[in-house]
């Protein structure tokens, strides 16, 4: 049987192709026992702010640059933090047509006491995928144990592989980091997934992209997130030119 899998590090409210990319696998890995990345999006992100992009961040204990994701808990005062947020989602969108259908949800993620940061995300991921009836099978990588002695694309292959995994999507930032031919000789089919061009309105300015899953939340119901859920592309390395996509992050 085929099975399609993709594997992510667990992101804080991460943006709308995070979520198109659980949409199109059967499986979905949330990669939580690899190192946290300094300045990347797993305990932050970003929402509007009178025009601009502004970053929301639940701060975390000061640890070892090696420490995994898993084992990285939240500071003491976390619930300030999150009070912060709250006033700043109800503050920035307080007037958007979709506040009083969503805000209950973002609410709801932001309230959970948990303290690990990925296991926070992790909830927060099911929830919106529950919410938004996405119906893939999300699987979490410290629990499966496959290739922890492993690192970088070894340790991908081995999760993959030992998941059963006969194709695998990547997000588009990952051309330059994964080769299909070299998936392919492990017998797994490999391609990228890109968001397709997404406008919709913010209180009528300029359109800012990419922002976090809060925003498309204020300005979008439900049905019409899940119709962009399916709003991509895919692709294959082969033939490339790197340098168009040499300023995309790993998670597009």
């Amino acid at each position: 049987m085929k099975s399609k899998i993709a594997i992510m590090q667990p992101y804080l409210f991460p943006y709308l192709g995070y979520f198109q990319l659980i949409a199109a696998v059967d499986t979905f890995v949330i990669y939580d026992d690899t190192q946290l990345i300094s300045r990347g999006w797993v305990n932050r992100n970003r929402i509007l702010v009178n025009g601009k992009p502004s970053f929301i961040t639940l701060p975390l204990k000061k640890a070892h640059l090696e420490e995994n994701i898993n084992a990285r808990y939240f500071v003491d005062d976390i619930e300030w933090h999150k009070q912060k947020i709250l006033k700043a989602v109800r503050m920035s969108y307080s007037r958007a047509p979709y506040f009083k259908d969503h805000f209950p949800l973002i609410e709801s993620i932001i309230h959970c006491t948990e303290k690990n940061i990925a296991t926070f995300n992790e909830n927060a991921i099911r929830k919106i995928c529950e919410y938004l009836a996405i119906p893939t099978t999300i699987q979490v990588s410290s629990r499966q144990g496959f290739g922890i002695e492993l690192s970088g694309k070894e340790r991908v292959l081995a999760i993959l592989k030992g998941s059963g995994a006969t194709s695998t999507i990547s997000p588009i930032g990952g051309l330059h980091l994964y080769s299909c031919d070299e998936f392919m000789q492990h017998g797994i089919e490999l391609k990228f997934i890109k968001m397709n061009d997404i406008v919709y309105r913010q209180f009528g300015n300029a359109f800012l992209p990419n922002l976090s899953i809060i925003d498309v939340f204020m300005f979008m119901d439900r049905s019409e997130i899940q119709e962009r859920l399916s709003d991509y592309a895919l692709t294959d390395n082969l033939g490339v030119n790197f340098d168009e996509y040499s300023a995309l992050s790993v998670d597009g």
